[in-house]
């Protein structure tokens, strides 16, 4: 059996294809033993990309962005988010809300476990016609200190992954304003990558890999909850059932799980808000960024069957 490490920024339920291919024992049969761990911090996938602690690292399409055309040398094979399950969460329900509400008012963004939230918040924002610039963004501290302080009382909006926000809503001390799985458009939020000096002498091992994931997503998108309720409750033991299974299926019903492939259109777009932002200093051509080829294997293996 073939060895495959994963080092990922996190341990979330935007993962879930993954566990799930482990769960159903699809990688064990394409003869592959995956092995993944979450670093804290999260920064540690990079230094187990360069010390071959890990073969590939899940995490946000920015960070092999940032370091396009750099030394550090990054390839992009897959995706296993095809949107951004992400959410604005406010103290009240406020009919008709809209991004100019946030005008004047200031939003936390958590930034310790990267740069996404807010990147991704100012670029809808910059679209909808509003510039960012007339909102106060506190950034930089970790998801848990940020709602700590919400719910006693700072600042007016929060943005947040999918499942916290799904746990505020049940505690009744906020209330998802504005969806980005219904209002962001599709665009590869967490992707796989190694070095690209690995690509050809991991290729059967990321095909074998990329083959389990796509199967774990497609089998996702007709698995009840009810079904999936044992592998997300021994995944996430401290959030409560309920709200385990309300955040799934909020993602179920969005597009985060549909393919593998990542979008050149959406990458571009997403390469050209981080520009905006200053995040990278050119946009990379999505051929450059992203190699198509495993999941191409992937598709002609798919169709030959």
């Amino acid at each position: 059996m073939l060895d495959l490490t994963i080092s990922a920024t996190a341990h979330g339920l935007n993962y879930l294809p993954q566990y799930f291919a482990d769960h159903l024992g699809l990688f064990a049969d394409r003869d592959l033993k995956v092995v993944a761990t979450a670093k804290d911090p999260w920064t540690g996938v990079l230094d187990d990309l360069a010390g071959g602690a890990a073969d590939i690292a899940l995490g946000g399409l920015w960070v092999p962005g940032m370091y396009w055309g750099t030394p550090r040398e990054l390839t992009v094979f897959a995706q296993v988010n095809h949107q951004f399950p992400k959410a604005l969460v406010t103290r009240e329900r406020i009919e008709g809300f809209s991004w100019a509400d946030l005008t004047g008012r200031t939003v936390l963004a958590p930034g310790i476990g990267g740069s996404a939230p807010y990147a991704f918040t100012a670029g809808l924002i910059r679209e909808a016609g509003v510039d960012p610039a007339g909102i106060t963004f506190l950034r930089d501290l970790s998801t848990p200190m940020f709602v700590e302080l919400f719910e006693a009382g700072l600042g007016d909006a929060i943005v947040l992954d999918s499942t916290t926000a799904q746990v505020m809503q049940d505690k009744g001390t906020g209330v998802t304003a504005i969806d980005y799985t219904e209002v962001g458009g599709i665009g590869p939020n967490s992707v796989y990558y190694c070095r690209t000096d690995r690509v050809e002498e991991l290729s059967d091992r990321l095909v074998r890999f990329t083959v389990a994931l796509g199967e774990a997503m497609r089998r996702l998108r007709t698995t009840g909850l009810a079904e999936l309720e044992p592998l997300l409750t021994a995944h996430w033991p401290g959030i409560a059932t309920p709200t385990l299974l309300r955040a799934c299926e909020r993602i179920k019903r969005s597009r985060t799980w549909e393919t593998t492939r990542i979008d050149a259109a959406a990458t571009d777009r997403w390469m050209r808000i981080l520009k905006q932002e200053g995040m990278i200093r050119s946009e990379p051509p999505f051929a450059e960024l992203v190699d198509t080829s495993i999941v191409d294997a992937v598709e002609l293996a798919t169709a030959d069957r």
